[in-house]
């Protein structure tokens, strides 16, 4: 469903991003593993686009991505949460979801948008900066599922999130994906959320993968070392 094949991606001279090559299958859940700076962030932007990247393959259900911006990788079936949620917080919640309706086939907000997050749906007329942070965190995934992905991109969904809100979300992200059938790539610093919802784990550490593993193979111990600064 997914296929990056020799990533690279420079800020200028400096090359962050080294040659990273991985395969998501369809709803198959990914999780990329590792501590702030060592590449997420502009992993997940370079995949959707914001970033310029260089790439041997770069592919969505057979659909060629290289070259292509990112409002047109949206519509070939790629959605993305960036880390903060960047919700519009002077609009309502259902305000919020509809701008996704601009890249999707519907024209309505789906109802099933509404069985996931039923918050939403009893917060929909309220402005999207008076949610909390998980709230706004369940917000942000509800505008990206309106586009109808094939492939959703979750940068640190459980960053500022409190715990019990975390198992709320790792509870979502599987019933989506029964519900859609998508591939999911999270990335993520919380092993305990990740083993909820992951198949498999990667580790990235200064741009670079360093372990992977699938999910019933993980040695946590291992895992949290690299993790641990």
């Amino acid at each position: 469903m997914f296929e990056i094949s020799d990533l690279q991606v420079s800020y200028g001279q400096s090359q962050v991003i080294h040659g990273l090559s991985f395969t998501a299958e369809k709803n198959e859940t990914l999780a990329i593993m590792g501590r702030n700076g060592m590449g997420k962030t502009t992993l997940f932007k370079s995949l959707m686009g914001i970033l310029p990247s260089k790439a041997a393959k770069a592919s969505v259900d057979g659909e060629n991505l290289n070259g292509v911006d990112t409002y047109q990788r949206v519509a070939k079936g790629l959605a993305y949460v960036p880390q903060g949620r960047m919700i519009f917080s002077t609009m309502t919640v259902q305000e919020n979801i509809e701008t996704g309706l601009e890249s999707s086939k519907f024209r309505e907000i789906p109802e099933d948008i509404y069985a996931l997050f039923p918050v939403l749906y009893d917060m929909r007329k309220r402005k999207g900066g008076n949610l909390s942070g998980g709230q706004q965190q369940q917000l942000a995934i509800a505008r990206a599922l309106v586009t109808n992905p094939k492939v959703l991109l979750l940068d640190e969904p459980t960053e500022g999130i409190q715990p019990s809100i975390i198992k709320d979300i790792a509870k979502v992200l599987n019933e989506i994906r029964k519900m859609r059938e998508i591939t999911i790539i999270v990335s993520e610093q919380v092993l305990s959320f990740t083993m909820e919802v992951a198949d498999r784990i990667i580790v990235i550490d200064k741009g670079k993968f360093i372990h992977e593993d699938k999910r019933g193979d993980v040695d946590a111990a291992k895992i949290k070392s690299y993790l641990s600064v």
